[in-house]
């Protein structure tokens, strides 16, 4: 059997729609899409008040981290709240922390989210990931300026499906273990990049960056590159998929040397909820759509989050058109992951999963604070 659903409005190739029939069979493959002037008039549509969009992608997560909801302060910066995970971490059984993904994973779903690019430290959570309904890309990530065990979480990945290694950014690691984990495999790369001026800073030798590290007598051998955006081009190989998180203080030297380098389309994950916690920082939305980057975006975790809500973290994002903000939130995300085949979009023959956007301002199509998604298949 199939189901005919209309709303008022409907993303379709990033843009919003009115008068749109979507046609869904039971499986949640599209097989038809209306166009039509009268919907009131065409028998079996179920409406839904608001706007129709495809499930969306969260392209940045760490769902591991969910139960530090509320242990680390807001505003501790960027040093500060590195070293804090560290203090926490140990304060929770695994039983607790087992049961804060679940309880999360659980809220992403009901909220429409389809498919989540997530980091992970270790396999605790992986059950739950595997029961889930969402599908989640699991990226291992690798940290540690001392740290050249690759081959443990390369270990993990030959026990898990959709599952990977990534360096965790262009600060904590070494130059040989990135250049290992870059030059593996084909899978998408998750750099964290650009987050805060310390990062730039510690290749100049200077900040709070380089203080930490020349205290704990961590020795970084990738200073010569100049700055992280040149260790990227310097060190990934063209052809892999990256998506490159945060990116607050990236300029626009950094986008076009990055941009320039790959034969993919780098993606520019925003997380402005995050940032907003931990650093005060906003994504530098104007450069990179001046630019015409790949944009997508992420929650983050609970432990730099309120919630994982995609729609909190687009309502940060400014005076951006919400077709613009909707694309980004779902096939951004995809083709950070290299599903926008499946996944991401309203178009025929995919199974993208279908949500409803309520609460926003239907007039001049904005979002409000009472805006919020749920899904419907």
């Amino acid at each position: 059997m199939k189901r005919r659903i209309a709303s008022h409005y409907a993303l379709i190739d990033s843009r919003l729609e009115r008068n749109i029939i979507v046609e869904v069979e039971d499986s949640g493959r599209i097989s038809a899409i209306e166009r039509t002037e009268d919907i009131d008039r065409c028998a079996g549509v179920e409406f839904y008040p608001g706007i129709l969009i495809p499930a969306m992608i969260n392209a940045h997560s760490h769902l591991e981290l969910a139960y530090l909801r509320g242990a680390i302060a807001e505003g501790s910066g960027f040093a500060g709240f590195a070293r804090a995970i560290g203090q926490v971490r140990g304060n929770y059984t695994p039983e607790e922390r087992i049961h804060a993904a679940e309880v999360a994973d659980a809220r992403m779903w009901e909220e429409g989210i389809a498919a989540v690019m997530d980091i992970a430290n270790d396999d605790l959570v992986m059950d739950v990931k595997r029961r889930s309904k969402i599908e989640y890309h699991t990226l291992f990530e690798h940290f540690g300026i001392n740290n050249n065990d690759v081959e443990r979480l390369e270990s993990l990945t030959k026990r898990y499906p959709l599952s990977s290694v990534t360096p965790h950014s262009t600060y904590s690691v070494n130059d040989s273990s990135y250049r290992r984990i870059a030059t593996t495999g084909q899978a998408p790369l998750s750099i964290h990049f650009e987050e805060s001026d310390d990062e730039r800073a510690l290749y100049r030798h200077e900040g709070s960056l380089w203080e930490w590290y020349e205290r704990m007598g961590w020795e970084c051998d990738f200073l010569d590159y100049g700055t992280p955006a040149a260790r990227i081009v310097a060190s990934t190989p063209r052809h892999r998929r990256v998506a490159l998180i945060h990116a607050t203080r990236v300029t626009e030297a950094d986008i076009v040397a990055i941009e320039a380098h790959f034969d993919i389309k780098p993606t520019w994950v925003v997380c402005p909820e995050s940032n907003r916690y931990i650093s005060r920082l906003t994504p530098p939305m104007a450069l990179l759509r001046s630019k015409t980057c790949e944009i997508a975006i992420g929650t983050d975790s609970l432990a730099s989050a309120r919630s994982l809500s995609m729609v909190d973290n687009m309502r940060q994002l400014g005076d951006i058109p919400l077709a613009e903000l909707l694309t980004y939130a779902t096939r951004g995300g995809a083709r950070a992951l290299g599903i926008d085949d499946r996944l991401g979009s309203i178009e025929v023959g995919k199974c993208p999963g279908l949500v409803i956007l309520r609460g926003a301002d239907l007039q001049s199509l904005r979002l409000t604070p009472e805006s919020e998604t749920y899904r419907i298949i």
